[in-house]
């Protein structure tokens, strides 16, 4: 037996709990959640150090790529949540946004409604900023975005070092310019990680008209004459949707469900056995991501947090925020970084910087025997495009995930030259009372060829997958600029995979900000107050 809701949304990550507050505002409207994963009790999705552990399964799928083709045929793990609030739960917590002259050049390939001015309201719509509140920034909505409560002065030195080479130092890089170094903004509140489960649903959990299902795996949706009727479970159960279904599984997990579905490209879903309900090449195709390297130095002394993976220190650590909010356990690890130039011509910055305030925080990179820092650097608009495709029928399959990294060229000259620069900004004479020496890449690596050689064996995924569903005003576009899929009534898709192009940043606000203007396209298609 089916039973009924007005909205279905398919995945509780950054988008989902957004749509899911925000359409069940009205008591009249109903509205279901459902997240494949799990509740988000463990402490580690509620502490900023606990990101330390997410890349390395807590949360997560445990899913990899396919074999790199450019890249010596290099397997990365691609770490997708498992858990409600979906990335912002698992992710470092970051707030970033992107460059203005991405959503501007959105609204320029058919996007409208997308440019700068029209989705900086809804980025300050959901903000709660513990600093700021200007024409860049707002107070008062569900997500906390604070200061870092707990700097090291390794990080000072690193904000000189880059100042050395001319890169400037930037109070709010999400403000005015993004160029230069600084202190991330994190999505925290009072040293606690503000997730979207937090921010947007915890509050709401009472409402009568808001149902959140955790450990509900959609087998697929279902489309009958042309229109998203529902969908069914994986226990064979179905459930109907009298307005919209609306897919937020994200980058990977919407195109997935959607091929699951029979919508995708047709003769690929004939081969697995999938009989096709609609014929879209561009789901799953596009598959843009940020590749990160890495520069690790080992240090002269306890400058970074390295220390508190030992059992003793880590109980300290864990005294000092109870007591204090503050320390180790209230740092993200890495709230140090910035935004500059791989192309000095480039119209916006094109490499990104994190520093870590240790090393092996995450899955696959080195750790220091005796403590150290890593400085990240990404190139920000590759060119490289992969895909996400079914390895079968069966749901329980992981998807095939191709990144695609480093097929065009520029993408590999581009990231070679962030490298090189992290490799600069370490040597400056602010850090020499810190860093004893660089580790990796280290001093035997010169030739361009053999910074090639050590990117494909050290290097990692960004966590920022985008555009495998992307919107646009084009014939091949699998949305409109209003995110309802071209071809099939009923159905839309509001999480990171719409991205024409991914932004230049990490993406885990961008994808609340689609949740926010997604809820207000859907309210005004349907006539449901705001």
């Amino acid at each position: 037996m089916a039973d009924g809701y007005d909205f279905i949304i398919i995945g509780g990550g950054s988008a989902g709990c957004v749509l899911a507050a925000r359409l069940s505002e009205d008591p009249q409207v109903r509205v279901l959640l459902l997240e494949a994963g799990g509740r988000d009790r463990h402490p580690f999705y509620h502490l900023p150090a606990g990101f330390a552990k997410m890349t390395k399964g807590i949360g997560s799928w445990g899913w990899s790529s396919v074999p790199q083709a450019h890249m010596q045929g290099r397997v990365f793990r691609y770490t997708q949540a498992k858990v409600i609030g979906g990335g912002s739960s698992i992710n470092a917590q970051i707030y970033t946004r992107g460059n203005p002259l991405d959503y501007d050049e959105w609204r320029q390939k058919g996007c409208t409604g997308w440019g700068y001015d029209d989705v900086l309201p809804y980025f300050r719509k959901a903000e709660d900023n513990d600093s700021f509140e200007d024409r860049y920034h707002g107070k008062g909505g569900p997500l906390g975005v604070s200061q870092p409560r707990a700097p090291l002065p390794v990080c000072q030195a690193y904000f000189e070092a880059a100042a050395e080479l001319g890169i400037p130092r930037n109070h709010d890089l999400t403000g005015a310019s993004q160029d230069g170094v600084g202190f991330y903004q994190l999505t925290q509140r009072d040293a606690r990680r503000s997730s979207a489960a937090m921010a947007y649903l915890a509050p709401n959990r009472d409402r009568p008209n808001l149902t959140v299902r955790t450990g509900a795996q959609v087998r697929r949706i279902r489309v009958e004459r042309g229109r998203a009727r529902g969908v069914e479970m994986v226990d064979g159960s179905r459930i109907d949707a009298t307005c919209e279904v609306i897919l937020s599984s994200g980058a990977i997990g919407s195109p997935r469900l959607l091929q699951l579905s029979g919508i995708g490209p047709a003769d690929a879903l004939r081969e697995l056995g999938i009989e096709p309900v609609y014929d879209q090449p561009g789901v799953g195709a596009e598959l843009q991501d940020h590749l990160d390297l890495y520069c690790i130095c080992e240090l002269t002394g306890p400058h970074s947090y390295d220390r508190y993976a030992k059992p003793h220190w880590s109980v300290l650590a864990g005294l000092q925020y109870l007591i204090s909010r503050s320390g180790p356990v209230a740092s993200s690890l890495f709230e140090t970084g910035g935004f500059w130039y791989a192309d000095p011509d480039a119209r916006s910055p094109d490499l990104q910087f994190h520093l870590g305030l240790g090393t092996g925080i995450e899955a696959g990179v080195e750790a220091m025997p005796d403590g150290g820092v890593t400085l990240n650097s990404c190139y920000l608009r590759p060119r490289s495009r992969g895909s996400v495709r079914l390895r079968s029928a069966d749901p329980a399959e992981a998807p095939l995930i191709d990144p695609n990294y480093l097929a065009d060229p520029r993408d590999r000259e581009m990231s070679i030259r962030g490298l090189k620069l992290t490799q600069e900004i370490m040597a400056q004479s602010p850090l020499a009372p810190f860093v004893r020496a660089e580790r990796l890449p280290g001093p035997e690596v010169r030739s361009d060829d053999e910074y090639f050689d050590f990117i494909c064996r050290h290097s990692k995924t960004s966590h920022h997958p985008a555009g495998t569903c992307r919107m646009g005003s084009d014939p091949a576009a699998v949305l409109d600029p209003r995110l309802r899929f071209n071809g099939i009534e009923g159905l839309r898709v509001a999480d990171a995979s719409i991205m024409p192009n991914l932004i230049s940043s990490n993406t885990n606000a961008a994808a609340i900000m689609i949740g926010e203007k997604a809820a207000d396209m859907i309210r005004e298609d349907h006539g449901v107050p705001a």
